[in-house]
C-alpha cells in the first residue's frame, strides 16, 4: 500500500546509515592497510575485493583444507612473491598475533610462496577484483604494500574491502560470531530471554558479545571466596559510580567495578560500544506487570535461576551492570532509554581481579525499544589469564565502517615509561599528562623553554594526481593555486551550506602532490566523493597510520632542533625555515632516518612539528629529548596543550565548531578567500551570504576572579542567554579564568560586559568581559620569531 494514501497509517521507515543490513550469505570484511585476512571459502562462493582509495597492489593466496598451497582454487595464477604477506605475519601488534593464530588453527605455515597480485598499483579508487572458488579452500587477502614516503612520492598501503557471496547458505537468524580474541577456555551462548552462570578465576578475561546488535545484557558477579563462607558479596553499581566518578568505567585508569565492600572485582579492558547503564536494576517481573504483561520473562528471575546451583538466594530485583543499555538521565533527573548502540559483534572485555561467580542474560524485553523490539542472543567467552589484551575503545572512520581498536603511537615505547595517564584521541592513545611533572609544569615548560607533544592521532591524507590542485581548491576555503611547494596553509573545509566539516593544514609537497592534515576521517571520504562527482583524476590516500608526528614547541625549540636535524643542500636549512614552511631532513646526518620538519604548531609559541614513519618514532623522540635536556625540555600532554591553545585563541572541532558553524562564527573567517579565488568552491554562496549577515562570533572572555567556566555554560546579558562557552581554562600566565565563547554579534565588541551562568544560570553568575583574541601574544610575535 502506498505510504501517502489519505486515511492509511504511515509506516515507520527509519534510515540506518551506520548499520549494514544483515543479509544471509553476504559477508563483509575490512582488511586494514598493512594487514591480512584469512577466509574459509566453499566451492561456488564468490570473493570480491575492492580498493576504495586506489593505487593498491594487494595480494591473494589460496590453500586447501590441509594447509597446502592451492593457487588454482581461485582461478588466479600466482605471479608475485609474497614478502608483503610475510611481513604482515612478522609484524608486532595484536592484528599480526590474531592472523598468526588464525593460520595456525587452519594448519597453514607461510613461507616464500608466490601470491596473486590483486591490483596493478595504479588502479583508480573503487577498483574491484572478483573471482569464484573452484573448490573448498582458505584464502588470504593481504593489504600490505610499500611504506609511505615523506615527500608524497610513494603512496601508503590502505584498507581493502572484502565481500563474500556464499553459494549455499542456510539462512541463520543472526550474523556469525566474531573470531575469538584467543583460544577461549569457555565458549557459552545465552539464548534470547535466558541467563547463564559461570565461573572465572582471578586474572582471566570475560568477553560479553552482542551477537546481532541492539541487544542488552545484564551482568552480575559475586566473590567466589565469600560464597564458600556462605556470604554473598555482590558487584555494586552505586559503589562503582562513586569510586570511579563516572556513569560507568571505561578502559584506562578508572576502569574498575567494585563490590559492596569497596573492593575491586573486575576491570574493563575493552569496550567497543561505550554506552551502558549502571543506574537501573535488571528488569523485573513487577516492571512487566506494571505494564500489563503478566508472566513475562525477566532478567532478575533468570539471574536467580541461573545462580541457584551456587547457593545464591533468589532476588525479586537484581542489581547489575546493564551492558549495552542506552539509558539517559535528563535535566529533570528522569530516567529514560532508547535502542542501544551496539552493532553485530560489539563487545565488552573485562579481567577478573578475584575468583568470581558470574551470570549474564540476554534481556527479554520486547515491550520497549531497548532491544530494538526484537530480543536476540548474547555470547560469552572466557580466556585464560596467560593472554594479554590491549586496553582499547572502538573507533569507526565512517558510521558503517568496521571498528578500529585504540592503538599505541610510534612514540608509546617512550611515553609509557613516563606516564600511565592517557586519553583516547580517535583510534590512538595520547598522553594526557606525565607523572613526574603534571599539566601545570608542562604548560610552563612550553611557555618558558620547550615541550614535546605526541600528536600522532591527527588524520593525514595524501592527495595526488594531475587534478589534485583543482580538487583541493574546490573543497578548501583557501586559494590553493597560490600555495607554492614547500609551504603550508591553514584552511577550513566546508559543506555546501557553509558549515565546517573540519579545519586543518595543507602541505604542498610538489606540483601535483599535497598532504591534508586534520582531525576527522570524514575529510578523506568527502574529498573522494567530490573527486568522483567532478570526474577528476586524483587519488586521496589515507596516511594516518604511516605518518606519526611530534610537536616541539617553545622559545628554545629552534636551538634544540639545530642539534637534531640535517638538511640536504637542496632543502631549506632549519634557520631558513619561515612560519608555515617545511623542509625534508634527516636525523643528525645524511645517513639518519628521514623526517619532515614543519614550522607549525598549536601552542602560540615558536615551534616545529616532526613527521616520521612509525618505525623511526623512538629514534626521533630520543634525539629530541637528548638535545633538549640542556634546555629544560619536558614531555607534554593533552591537558597542558588545551591550556596553551585556549590562551592562543586556537579552535578545535567539537568545541568551537561543528557542521552547523561557519568559519566566520568559528573565528577563522580569514581562511575564506571569497575575493581571491577563481571559480566556485564548496560553500561559496552560503559563506558570502553569512559574511554579510553574520549572527554569531567567537570571542574571548576574561572572567573576574579565578573561578573557571566550563564548555557548554551559557553566556548571559541580564536574563537573556546570548551565547555559549566553547572552551575554558584557568590561565596560568594571566592568573585568571578565561574562555572562548560563541556569542551573538551584537555583544561581540571588546569591552562588552557579560555573565557566564553557573548552576541554572540564574542563581550564580561569573562576571566576564569580552576581550580580543588571542589572549596571549596578540601580535603573534613569538610564533613568528
Amino acid at each position: 500500500m502506498p505510504n501517502n494514501v489519505p486515511g492509511h497509517p504511515t509506516a515507520t521507515r527509519p534510515r540506518e546509515p551506520g548499520l549494514l543490513p544483515f543479509v544471509p550469505g553476504h559477508e563483509r570484511y575490512t582488511v586494514p592497510g598493512g594487514s591480512a585476512l584469512a577466509l574459509d571459502l566453499h566451492a561456488g562462493d564468490r570473493l570480491r575485493v575492492t580498493d576504495p582509495e586506489g593505487l593498491h597492489t594487494g595480494q591473494l593466496l589460496a590453500f586447501d583444507r590441509e594447509g597446502r598451497p592451492d593457487p588454482g582454487a581461485l582461478d588466479r595464477d600466482p605471479v608475485a612473491p609474497a614478502p608483503a604477506t610475510l611481513a604482515c605475519l612478522d609484524a608486532a601488534g595484536e592484528a599480526a598475533r590474531s592472523l598468526r593464530h588464525s593460520l595456525r588453527r587452519r594448519g597453514i605455515a607461510l613461507d616464500g610462496r608466490c601470491a596473486a597480485a590483486l591490483f596493478d598499483g595504479e588502479s583508480a579508487p573503487g577498483t574491484r577484483f572478483e573471482t569464484e572458488a573452484l573448490r573448498d579452500l582458505t584464502c588470504l587477502v593481504c593489504a600490505a604494500g610499500p611504506s609511505l614516503s615523506l615527500d608524497g612520492a610513494r603512496a601508503p598501503a590502505t584498507d581493502l574491502e572484502v565481500e563474500v557471496e556464499r553459494a549455499r547458505c542456510e539462512p541463520p537468524r543472526s550474523p556469525a560470531l566474531p573470531e575469538p580474541l584467543a583460544d577461549p577456555r569457555l565458549d557459552l551462548h545465552v539464548e534470547r530471554a535466558t541467563a547463564i552462570a559461570y565461573e572465572i578465576r582471578a586474572g582471566e578475561y570475560v568477553q560479553i558479545i552482542d551477537v546481532a546488535g541492539r541487544q542488552c545484557s545484564d551482568f552480575t558477579a559475586l566473590g567466589a571466596a565469600h560464597l564458600e563462607r556462605q556470604r554473598e558479596v555482590r558487584l555494586d553499581a552505586t559503589v562503582t559510580r562513586t569510586l570511579v566518578g563516572g556513569a560507568y568505567p571505561g578502559p584506562g585508569l578508572y576502569s574498575r567495578y567494585y563490590d559492596e565492600d569497596m573492593q575491586p572485582m573486575l576491570e574493563v579492558v575493552r569496550d567497543t560500544v561505550g554506552r551502558h547503564d549502571t543506574f537501573g536494576l535488571a528488569c523485573t517481573a513487577r516492571g512487566y506487570e506494571n505494564k500489563g504483561y503478566y508472566g513475562h520473562p525477566n532478567c532478575s528471575d533468570n539471574l536467580s535461576n541461573a545462580l541457584a546451583p551456587y547457593g545464591v538466594a533468589p532476588k525479586r530485583a537484581w542489581p547489575a551492570i546493564n551492558f549495552f543499555f542506552n539509558t539517559r538521565i535528563d535535566a529533570n533527573n528522569l530516567l529514560s532509554s532508547d535502542e542501544c548502540w551496539t552493532r553485530p559483534g560489539d563487545y565488552v572485555l573485562m579481567r577478573a581481579l578475584e575468583d568470581l561467580v558470574c551470570a549474564s542474560t540476554a534481556c527479554p524485553d520486547d515491550t520497549s525499544p531497548i532491544n530494538a523490539w526484537n530480543p536476540t542472543d548474547i555470547h560469552v567467552r572466557v580466556y585464560p589469564a596467560k593472554h594479554r589484551f590491549s586496553r582499547a575503545l572502538a573507533y569507526r572512520k565512517r558510521p558503517e565502517a568496521s571498528p578500529v581498536l585504540t592503538r599505541e603511537t610510534a612514540f608509546h615505547p617512550r611515553t609509557s615509561a613516563l606516564t600511565r595517564h592517557y586519553s583516547a584521541a580517535r583510534d590512538y592513545w595520547i598522553p594526557a599528562s606525565y607523572t613526574a611533572t603534571g599539566a601545570l609544569a608542562e604548560y610552563w615548560a612550553c611557555r618558558e623553554r620547550a615541550a614535546l607533544f605526541d600528536l600522532s592521532a591527527l588524520r593525514k591524507f595524501d592527495v595526488s594526481g594531475p587534478d589534485a590542485e583543482a580538487l583541493l581548491d574546490y573543497t578548501l576555503t583557501r586559494n590553493v593555486r597560490k600555495l607554492a611547494p614547500g609551504r603550508v596553509v591553514y584552511s577550513a573545509m566546508c559543506y555546501p551550506h557553509g558549515g565546517m566539516l573540519d579545519d586543518g593544514t595543507l602541505f604542498r609537497l610538489g606540483a601535483d602532490n599535497f598532504r591534508w592534515t586534520c582531525n576527522d576521517d570524514e575529510c578523506g571520504e568527502w574529498l573522494r566523493r567530490q573527486a568522483r562527482e567532478l570526474g577528476l583524476k586524483v587519488w586521496v590516500k589515507t596516511a594516518t597510520d604511516e605518518l606519526h608526528n611530534l610537536a616541539l614547541q617553545g622559545p628554545k625549540s629552534r636551538e634544540i632542533l639545530a642539534d637534531v636535524v640535517w638538511t640536504p643542500g637542496a632543502q631549506p636549512a632549519l634557520d631558513e625555515l619561515g612560519w608555515f614552511r617545511f623542509t625534508l631532513a634527516r636525523l643528525h646526518d645524511a645517513a639518519g632516518c628521514a623526517v619532515l620538519v614543519s614550522r607549525t604548531g598549536f601552542s602560540g609559541e615558536l615551534g616545529y612539528e616532526l613527521w616520521c614513519r612509525p618505525e623511526d618514532g623512538p629514534a626521533v623522540w630520543d634525539a629530541v629529548m637528548a638535545a633538549g635536556a640542556a634546555h629544560g625540555i619536558a614531555p607534554c600532554g593533552g591537558q597542558a596543550l588545551d591550556m596553551l591553545r585556549i590562551e592562543a585563541g586556537l579552535i578545535v572541532r567539537g568545541n568551537e565548531f561543528d557542521a552547523r558553524t561557519d568559519p566566520f562564527a568559528a573565528g577563522i573567517g580569514f581562511t575564506v578567500a571569497l575575493a581571491g579565488k577563481h571559480g566556485e568552491f564548496v560553500g561559496k554562496a552560503a559563506l558570502a551570504r553569512n559574511r554579510e549577515h553574520p549572527q554569531h562570533a567567537l570571542v574571548g572572555l576574561r572572567l573576574a576572579g579565578r573561578e573557571s567556566a566550563r564548555g557548554g555554560d551559557d553566556v548571559y546579558l541580564e536574563r537573556a542567554a546570548v551565547g555559549t562557552v566553547t572552551s575554558a581554562t584557568r590561565s596560568p600566565l594571566l592568573d585568571c579564568a578565561i574562555a572562548l565563547a560563541r556569542v551573538n554579534v551584537e555583544y561581540a565588541a571588546p569591552g562588552t560586559e557579560l555573565d557566564v551562568g553557573k548552576l541554572d544560570g540564574q542563581q550564580k553568575r561569573l562576571p566576564a568581559t569580552v576581550v580580543p583574541l588571542p589572549f596571549y601574544d596578540p601580535e603573534r610575535t613569538r610564533i613568528r620569531a
